[in-house]
């Protein structure tokens, strides 16, 4: 019988390194698309109220026109 060249459990660590490995994480693109769509609509919301909006209009009182 051959004795390990470690005292270590080769089983224990291979299963401690399977525990401390993390796995692949998937990139989801609902999150982007979801923050895309929103900023394509709030983009166009303020468009449509900057046309929509009323002219700004001044009026300059003429000299003759000030409070006594």
């Amino acid at each position: 019988m051959a004795t390990p060249s470690t005292v270590l459990d080769v089983d224990a660590m291979t299963r401690a390194r399977a525990l401390v490995e993390r796995p692949a994480r998937r990139e989801r693109m609902w999150p982007v698309l979801g923050a895309a769509g929103l900023l394509a609509v709030s983009a166009l919301t303020f468009a449509t109220a900057m046309i929509m909006a009323p002219p700004l209009t001044s009026e300059h009182l003429s000299p003759d026109h000030r409070v006594k």
